[in-house]
């Protein structure tokens, strides 16, 4: 679906549904020349929209609210230098928090993810690891999305969620939910990690871990020690790296 704006016109988004706001006005900036402007209207505060354009064009948005509050919420954007932005294969849109307060990472996850249209993937990048909204995930959208990292640290963290059509949980079937990469890590640190991973999951859902030597070793630790089944399958196996999936199954 596609509109035609007048930008010498103050835009009016109330009148679409947040999802499409979102994608029309990333491309109205994304095809605004440098030092032009232009003004919308939302019925909120379209805060998560400013670090959205700040993740996927750089530091070259101009913000500036000409009003704020109840129903009317109008914003002057402007392109302060030229840019097209980053373009996507894997992934629908880009949140780059390092670019926000950690105080509004929550508010611009979540209200983002909300819009996203099933089967999409929105990407993460952090200096931490976001392990607060992790887990907001794991318990409120149990079975709806996967969550895979595909940098962990030591001072950036990228990170893939998924918002999935179908749970993928049953007696049969089972969600992956994280995906970690332990070899830069110490291997204390490695272990912590794995057993935080295994307690983090519910029955009918899994993680996926890569380590540069067999882990067999803490496959037979948990046999002995874990109160909760679970399957362990490699999906890769040396010499270079080991990848193995953890499942926690029903009893």
């Amino acid at each position: 679906m596609s509109y035609t704006f007048d930008l010498s016109q103050e835009l009016d988004m109330r009148v679409l549904v947040p999802i499409e706001r979102h994608k029309q006005l990333t491309e109205i900036f994304k095809n605004l020349p440098a030092q032009e402007s232009f003004v919308f209207i939302n019925d909120h505060d379209p805060i998560p929209l400013y670090y959205e354009f700040r993740s996927i064009f750089g530091d070259v948005v101009g913000w500036e609210y000409l009003n704020r509050g109840g129903r009317e919420w109008k914003v002057k954007v402007t392109k302060t230098e030229e840019s097209r932005g980053r373009e996507f294969t894997d992934i629908s849109t880009l949140l780059d928090l390092r670019k926000a307060d950690e105080k509004e990472w929550k508010q611009i996850v979540f209200h983002r993810y909300g819009m996203m249209e099933e089967n999409t993937t929105m990407e993460i990048i952090a200096a931490i690891d976001p392990k607060d909204i992790h887990h907001i995930f794991i318990h409120k959208f149990e079975g709806q999305h996967s969550w895979v990292y595909k940098k962990q640290g030591p001072d950036e963290y990228v990170i893939h969620i998924t918002k999935q059509v179908k749970s993928g949980l049953g007696d049969d079937g089972f969600s992956i939910v994280n995906e970690m990469d332990i070899r830069p890590f110490p291997p204390a640190e490695r272990h912590e990690m794995f057993y935080q991973a295994f307690a983090d999951i519910k029955v009918g859902e899994g993680f996926e871990f890569i380590n540069d030597h067999d882990p067999k070793p803490l496959y037979y630790q948990m046999e002995a020690e874990s109160k909760e089944p679970f399957k362990w399958e490699y999906l890769e196996e040396g010499p270079e790296l080991w990848k193995v999936r953890v499942i926690k199954v029903r009893n």
